[in-house]
C-alpha cells in the first residue's frame, strides 16, 4: 500500500490541467449499456474507480477498447451476463448504477449491494422503489438486488423523497428506453446529471429538464452509438484552488470550468483569493496573504458542496480567525478532523458542525486517510505544516485524484509517493 510524504513549506505557483470528472465518467459509462452500437467516450480520468467500471462492464460480455488519448470505446452489443459481482461492487458504490440500464435494455439485473466509501448512509431504496413504480419487479436477496421487467418498463411520476445523485441518474436511465413519459420530481442538478442527460440526448434519448428540479423523460424504442467528452472534475479544480490558498500561492487551472464552481469561488474570494476566470480556466492568487476564515454550510448542488468541506475544513485550520462549518449531506463526514488535530490544528466537532480556530502553523504528523475527500484535505493540510508529513492509505485518493502527487509537484510541492513497506 503506497503513502506520500510531503514537506510543507513551499508556496504553489505554476499551471495544471484538470482532469474530467470521475462523478460524471461512472454514469457515463455505464449508460452505454443501453446503446444499440459502440460508444466513445473521451476525456475520461485515469482512476481506480474506472478501472473498475471497465472491469465490470467487461465481465457482462461488453467489448472494451481503450485509446491513448483518454479515450475508452464501449461496444454493448457481445454482453452476456447481467450480473454485477459482489468483488467488484464492493469497492464502489457508482455500481449500483448498471441495474437502470440493465433492466431497461436486458429486462433482468443481479447487481450485489453496493460498498464504498464509509461517509454515511446512502439510500439505495430510492433507486428501487422508483424503478418498482416503473414496473419492475425487485426481490433483494443473500445481498443481491434481483430486478426483472418482464414486459419493459414503463413511464412514471416519479417524486423523489431526497435529493440523491445517483438516485436520479439511476432511475433517469432507466427511463430513456421505457414505454411513455417519466418525471423525476426533486431531481439531483448536479453538473454531472447535467453532462449524463446531455450524453444520453447525444445518443437518441429524449430528456428535458436537466439542470432543474424536474426532469422529464419520453422514452424511446433504441439509443445509438455516439462520441462524447465528459466535463471537467469541478471537485478536483475546487482541491487544487484551495491548496493554493492554503499556501498563500498563485495558480492557473486548464480545461475546467468556472461555471460549476460559483459557491465555491464566492467562498475562496471571501478567504482574500484574487480569483479570474476565462471560458475554459480560473487563476487563483493570494498575493502572500494569509487567507481569512470563512463560514460554510453544505448542500445540494448549487449550493456549497459536500465534496468540498474537508478541504475547506484544512483552509480553516490555517486561516485568520473562526468560523464554522456544517455538513447536512451525509452524517460521519468529518473523520479527517481528528488527523488535522494530530497536526495542531484547533478544531472542534459539536453535532454536524465544526469550529475551527485558525492556527498560524500545522506541524508534521502520520496521519491516515479515511475516504476520498478526507485524504485530499490531509494532503493540502501537509503542504502547510513544518516538517514532513506521512499520509497512509492513499488509495482512497486514487479513487478520485489523477497523479495527485505529478500535479502537485508541477506547482512547486514537495511531495512523493512511496510503498508502504520502503
Amino acid at each position: 500500500m503506497d503513502k506520500l510524504i510531503i514537506t510543507g513549506g513551499v508556496s504553489l505557483d505554476g499551471e495544471i490541467r484538470i482532469s474530467g470528472a470521475k462523478n460524471a465518467a461512472l454514469p457515463i459509462l455505464m449508460g452505454a449499456l443501453l446503446s444499440d452500437s459502440p460508444v466513445r467516450v473521451g476525456n475520461v480520468p485515469h482512476l481506480h474507480d474506472i478501472t473498475t467500471t471497465l472491469e465490470l462492464l467487461g465481465r457482462m460480455g461488453v467489448t472494451i477498447t481503450v485509446d491513448e488519448r483518454s479515450g475508452v470505446v464501449i461496444d454493448p452489443s457481445t454482453l452476456t451476463d447481467t450480473e454485477a459481482a459482489y468483488d467488484l461492487v464492493k469497492t464502489m458504490r457508482a455500481s449500483i448504477l448498471v441495474l437502470g440500464p440493465l433492466l431497461a435494455k436486458f429486462g433482468t439485473a443481479d447487481v450485489s449491494l453496493p460498498g464504498g466509501c464509509a461517509i454515511g448512509s446512502r439510500p439505495v431504496d430510492l433507486h428501487l422503489s422508483g424503478l418498482e413504480q416503473m414496473g419492475a419487479k425487485i426481490k433483494v436477496e443473500n445481498g443481491y438486488i434481483r430486478a426483472t421487467s418482464g414486459n419493459g418498463l414503463k413511464g412514471a411520476h416519479l417524486m423523489m423523497d431526497q435529493v440523491t445523485v445517483t438516485g436520479t441518474e439511476n432511475l433517469m436511465m432507466a427511463a430513456t428506453l421505457a414505454k411513455g413519459t417519466t418525471t423525476i420530481e426533486n431531481a439531483a442538478r448536479e453538473p454531472e446529471v447535467v453532462d449524463l442527460a446531455n450524453y444520453l440526448n447525444s445518443m437518441g434519448a429524449e430528456i428535458t429538464g436537466m439542470g432543474t428540479s424536474k426532469i422529464i423523460i419520453n422514452g424511446v424504442e433504441s439509443l445509438a452509438g455516439t462520441q462524447y467528452n465528459i466535463l471537467p472534475d469541478r471537485i478536483e479544480t475546487g482541491t487544487y484552488l484551495v491548496a493554493a490558498a492554503m499556501t498563500r500561492g498563485k495558480v492557473k487551472l486548464k480545461d475546467t470550468d468556472a461555471n460549476q464552481l460559483e459557491s465555491v469561488l464566492l467562498k475562496l474570494k471571501e478567504a482574500g483569493a484574487d480569483i479570474a476566470v476565462g471560458n475554459d480556466w480560473i487563476t487563483l492568487d493570494m498575493q502572500g496573504k494569509r487567507p481569512k476564515a470563512v463560514n460554510i454550510r453544505t448542500a445540494p448542488y448549487p449550493a456549497f458542496p459536500t465534496d468540498m468541506q474537508a478541504q475547506f475544513t484544512a483552509l480553516n485550520s490555517v486561516a485568520e480567525g473562526s468560523a464554522t462549518i456544517a455538513e447536512t449531506v451525509f452524517e460521519n463526514r468529518f473523520m479527517h478532523v481528528q488527523e488535522m488535530q494530530r497536526m495542531g490544528a484547533d478544531l472542534q466537532i459539536q453535532g454536524n458542525t465544526v469550529l475551527s480556530n485558525g492556527e498560524s502553523r500545522l506541524t508534521a504528523a502520520p496521519v491516515m486517510a479515511t475516504d476520498l475527500r478526507a485524504s485530499a484535505s490531509l494532503v493540502l493540510a501537509a503542504l502547510v505544516a513544518d516538517g514532513a508529513t506521512v499520509v497512509e492509505r492513499i488509495y482512497h485518493i486514487d479513487r478520485g485524484y489523477e497523479c495527485i502527487e505529478e500535479k502537485l509537484q508541477q506547482l512547486g510541492a514537495k511531495i512523493r509517493r512511496v510503498p508502504s513497506s520502503a
